[in-house]
């Protein structure tokens, strides 16, 4: 299975927020082992960089992104994407971003902590428990 994930998942385990973090923590482990292909967006990893840098500094900014490109692979983000962004009837363009370029990559799904976001995102979206449930 082919999983994007949305920023805030990761941000749930590079900021160890509890009480999220947990299950958050379990999906890597699934992506680590093989037994799940996790994606990030391109866009993701940019804002995770500009992130980390405000609150900790540029080395740990590297280091998060390092290990972030180590574990995921990255769905890219064209313009191809960000006009089929435009498209989805999305409240959030940002949102919408992620579920163009997911659906673009060829992911079966997305995971975030905040699924309603994504309610008319043109593929399965799944709260981490969720699909933890699946897997």
């Amino acid at each position: 299975m082919k999983v994007l994930f949305d920023t805030n998942v990761l941000l749930d385990v590079l900021l160890d927020r509890k009480p999220f973090a947990e299950s958050a923590s379990s999906l890597f482990t699934f992506v680590e082992s093989g037994a799940l292909a996790g994606f990030v967006c391109a866009t993701t990893v940019t804002t995770i960089h500009y992130l980390a840098t405000k609150s900790a500094d540029r080395q740990k900014a590297k280091e998060h992104i390092g290990n972030i490109l180590t574990l995921f692979e990255v769905a890219p983000v064209s313009r191809l994407v960000l006009e089929a962004a435009l498209s989805l009837d999305m409240a959030d363009y940002e949102d919408a971003v992620l579920a163009a370029a997911a659906h673009h990559a060829g992911m079966n799904a997305i995971v975030t902590r905040n699924p309603r976001d994504f309610k008319n995102a043109p593929l399965p979206v799944h709260s981490p428990e969720e699909l933890l449930h699946l897997l």
